[in-house]
């Protein structure tokens, strides 16, 4: 009988030994809250107290984001095909300009200080970073991703000489001076372009002909390339298309253009005969050598060429037997095929070249044959020199020229530059305005983190029954 009953009293202690008493760890909890609240407060307070000491050599944040969206932007180019970085938005001279700006202290240490400060870091959202992922697990390689937004911030010790706002001033000034370039670059109208009487100035009449020629030359093809690529623009400040200046442009070269350097070329009018020959002859030379080098090359070309049409390369696939791989239904590309995509490659590349060869070639001749005509004009209409009506009637002509030519060129301009505008106007912006961490945002997280650890500590302690009394006075 006694026998029986021991597994079942072993059974029972067992069961009691393992119960946790829980009425006896609210009573600890229920004593010990005047501890747990003291512990609390008084790590409460170390924390705000060492938040406080610490807080004039902890860094802060000022955060801005920046978002791109331009032409190419998806490849990591600018619209002119040079490479996209990042990085660019924090070059010196863009704090340079930002810190001169501010009136604040742009030395070389300033800016190096403040470079090192700023960073720039992508935004990647979840959506892409969930796509990826699903094809990473389907063993497939994810392309290239390029952000479009980037997280912009500036960090520096809170006792630093730049106030909070002027923090942000300057991230602000950064991105300004940063899209300024932008603009400069890419959508104003380069600086070179309708200068050609800036050019011309104190220049002989055999000047105006070949300067007001090439230039007459590029602008046509640009308004018609333009023309072409914005068909149904329309500046709101010239009220005009492209295709609308590219007929007043071809007026303007039939009406006043052609009929002063017609009168050039027809009486061959020169300031100083003398040294307008000694340039011609010059510029001649320069050309004939020219020519001599594009020949040179373009019977290299031709030589290649040739030697390419005598080895003639069918490109037929082949495809090797897999009559010993595991994988029969794995086609190989064999080395025949290589060589046959090899040499078309190089047969098409030789094409390319053997034509801009020819073509530099033609175009020199060209130029050239123009020049000996000029050359020979102005040799044979020499007696015309004394003639000074001849001379009034020009300088007239070409400044009633000056005049229309300055009033179109202005036209393009802002046909220009409001089109690109138009293309470019949330190539670059910011989509979150320059915002600066808070003290006492940081000052409460401080408070807060001291007060959870002296409670959790204090609630250990309640649990352990270890408990801090105060001796009662006899």
């Amino acid at each position: 009988m006694n026998n029986s009953d021991q597994p079942n009293q072993a059974t029972i202690d067992h069961e009691e030994v393992d119960v946790i008493d829980l009425r006896a760890l609210g009573r600890r909890l229920l004593t010990g809250i005047p501890q747990t609240l003291g512990l609390a407060a008084i790590a409460l307070a170390l924390g705000v107290c060492l938040f406080v000491i610490s807080s004039r050599r902890l860094g802060v944040d000022s955060t801005t984001r920046v978002v791109f969206s331009f032409t190419n932007f998806d490849q990591g180019k600018y619209p002119d095909g040079s490479n996209f970085q990042a990085d660019d938005l924090r070059s010196p001279e863009l704090i340079e300009i930002a810190l001169q700006r501010l009136g604040l202290d742009s030395t070389q240490g300033s800016q190096s200080e403040l470079r090192a400060a700023i960073s720039i870091e992508g935004i990647i959202p979840d959506s892409v970073v969930k796509i990826r992922d699903r094809l990473r697990n389907a063993g497939q390689t994810p392309p290239t991703f390029i952000p479009d937004e980037y997280r912009v911030t500036l960090t520096l010790p809170r006792n630093f000489s730049l106030p909070t706002k002027q923090r942000e001033r300057l991230l602000l000034e950064i991105f300004n001076a940063y899209r300024e370039r932008f603009e400069r670059t890419y959508v104003d109208m380069p600086l070179t372009f309708g200068t050609a009487f800036e050019s011309l100035a104190n220049a002989d009449y055999p000047d105006y002909e070949l300067i007001l020629n090439l230039e007459s030359r590029e602008i046509s093809s640009f308004l018609d390339r333009m023309a072409e690529e914005a068909r149904n623009f329309r500046s709101p400040r010239s009220n005009l298309s492209f295709g609308d200046l590219a007929k007043q442009y071809e007026l303007f070269t039939q009406i006043h253009l052609n009929q002063t350097l017609g009168l050039i070329r027809q009486f061959g009018l020169s300031k100083d005969r003398k040294s307008a020959m000694l340039k011609m002859d010059y510029h001649l030379k320069t050309l004939e050598n020219q020519l001599l080098s594009a020949s040179e090359q373009e019977a290299l070309v031709q030589e290649l060429l040739r030697r390419a049409q005598e080895r003639s390369q069918n490109p037929v696939l082949g495809i090797k037997s897999q009559t010993t791989q595991q994988r029969t239904e794995t086609p190989l590309i064999d080395q025949g095929l290589i060589d046959s995509l090899l040499a078309n490659d190089a047969y098409n590349f030789l094409i390319r070249r053997a034509l801009d060869a020819g073509t530099k070639t033609r175009s020199i001749q060209s130029d050239i044959a123009i020049l000996q005509e000029r050359r020979e004009g102005m040799q044979e209409f020499g007696a015309v020199d004394s003639d000074p009506d001849l001379f009034e009637l020009l300088d007239n002509s070409l400044l009633e020229i000056q005049r229309s030519y300055d009033q179109i060129i202005e036209s393009i301009r802002f046909t220009f530059e409001d089109f690109q505008k138009q293309q470019f106007s949330d190539a670059i912006r910011v989509s979150m305005q320059p915002s600066t961490s808070s003290y006492y945002t940081a000052l409460l997280k401080a408070g807060i983190v001291g007060g959870f650890v002296g409670t959790i500590a204090g609630i250990g302690l309640s649990l352990l029954g270890i408990t801090v009394t105060r001796k009662k006075e006899a």
